[in-house]
């Protein structure tokens, strides 16, 4: 039976894979707070992954807060050493897994208005997120994991029923204030959640891929777009459009960061289009009825 190891299971994504892992067939064991071994048990993680065809790290506080010191140290902390203990379990496996996946975010390229950002000439940027997935893909990088593959998946805005980024988006549109966020010119990168699940699996299944994969849709949106189609796909006709000035307020009063709504995402998976895989929910539209539909 094909095993896959999920660190950091007990989130939005990490529970949509475990049940379409083993309704796919797969054995599934998991690492984090709670679970098959837990984070501090370096040994027992190394049980856990020995003989492992997939190993998916999705461990990681959730950056939807504020950028306080105490909340940035965690963002760090929970990333990079998640990712070095995953390392250092592996090192002592007997047979490790043949695959690593680790988390990393579309939010390592620059505020790009411009152009598109491919893993081969796209542009990091800086600040603090930026320095946050630099360091995670450092770490995983320097993990000593012979014999694994490992690959960075730098993950843009997932979308799906009952989670991800879709509840505050419907949430504002109900109330009214789905309308234009800041200038709504700025690239909204976003992928369905069953189809990061999907290209997941198509990266398992062609070991030639190496290097960072950008998961993401290929049609990228712009926010004035992502705010119309929401809007239409919860039936509700108008939306106010909130200035930039408001959000930051706003920001303050929700408990995170108005750069998730502002920063300019425009990332393009070119090594998932190079490969030949197809999406399931290309467009934004169809996959947001989608989303609506399974979360009634």
């Amino acid at each position: 039976m094909t095993t896959a190891v999920i660190a950091g299971a007990s989130g939005f994504i990490g529970t949509h894979f475990r049940r379409e892992l083993k309704v796919a067939g797969w054995q599934v064991r998991t690492i984090g707070r709670t679970g098959h071994a837990t984070w501090g048990d370096t040994a027992a993680i190394t049980e856990v992954l020995e003989g492992a065809d997939l190993l998916l790290n999705l461990a990681g506080k959730s950056v939807s807060c504020r950028y306080n010191t105490r909340n940035m140290a965690e963002i760090v902390r929970s990333r990079l050493a998640t990712t070095e203990e995953l390392g250092r379990a592996i090192a002592a496996c007997r047979t490790p897994p043949r695959d690593w996946f680790n988390a990393s975010t579309g939010t390592i390229y620059r505020d790009a208005r411009d152009c598109p950002q491919t893993e081969h000439d796209g542009e990091l940027g800086s600040g603090f997120s930026v320095d946050v997935a630099r360091g995670w893909e450092a770490a995983l990088d320097a993990a000593p994991a012979p014999g694994t593959r490992k690959i960075p998946l730098r993950i843009t805005i997932v979308m799906g029923p009952g989670g991800g980024a879709m509840r505050p988006f419907v949430n504002l549109a109900r109330l009214g204030l789905g309308g234009v966020m800041g200038p709504g010119r700025q690239k909204f990168s976003w992928i369905h959640v069953d189809d990061l699940f999907r290209a997941v699996l198509f990266l398992h299944e062609h070991p030639e891929i190496t290097g960072p994969v950008n998961i993401g849709s290929p049609n990228v949106a712009d926010n004035a777009t992502l705010m119309a189609e929401v809007r239409q796909a919860v039936g509700v006709p108008f939306g106010l459009p909130t200035p930039a000035w408001l959000l930051k307020i706003g920001s303050v009063l929700i408990r995170t960061e108005p750069e998730l709504v502002l920063k300019s995402r425009w990332v393009q998976p070119a090594t998932l289009q190079g490969a030949g895989f197809t999406w399931r929910h290309p467009a934004l539209g169809e996959a947001l009825t989608d989303i609506m539909a399974k979360g009634r």
